[in-house]
């Protein structure tokens, strides 16, 4: 793997644990374990969502929408399982997870059409 790979990777996994650490905090949260709970399942797949999309939208030259959505459910539901099996204060880990993601592929997105 390239360097810039892997600094556009740790760049993603840096810019996603610091927005859903804040839709955490901003969403009322404060169990520090629900906290832990949620960087952990993030540390596990954004790497390998970002890795995969980067691999099937550059080499297979997919369209990057059509790589992206199927990647963001599965990460959504990897995230929303662990919140669900092993969280202590989400009522609704599943949209929990789904609104995180979306807030942070959203802003993420933003600042790609700025970068």
């Amino acid at each position: 793997m390239n360097r810039e790979l892997l600094a556009a990777l740790a760049a993603a996994l840096a810019l996603t644990l610091a927005l859903e650490t804040g839709f955490f905090l901003l969403a009322g949260k404060r169990n520090r374990k629900d906290l832990l709970l949620l960087l952990a399942a993030n540390i596990v797949t954004n790497p390998a969502v970002a890795l995969l999309y980067w691999l099937s939208a550059f080499y297979a030259s997919w369209n990057r929408a059509a790589v992206a959505a199927p990647l963001e459910l599965l990460a959504v539901c990897a995230e929303g399982h662990c919140y669900k099996k092993y969280g202590q204060d989400f009522g609704h880990p599943y949209l929990f997870s789904a609104a995180a993601n979306a807030v942070s592929f959203g802003i993420g997105a933003l600042l790609q059409l700025f970068a």
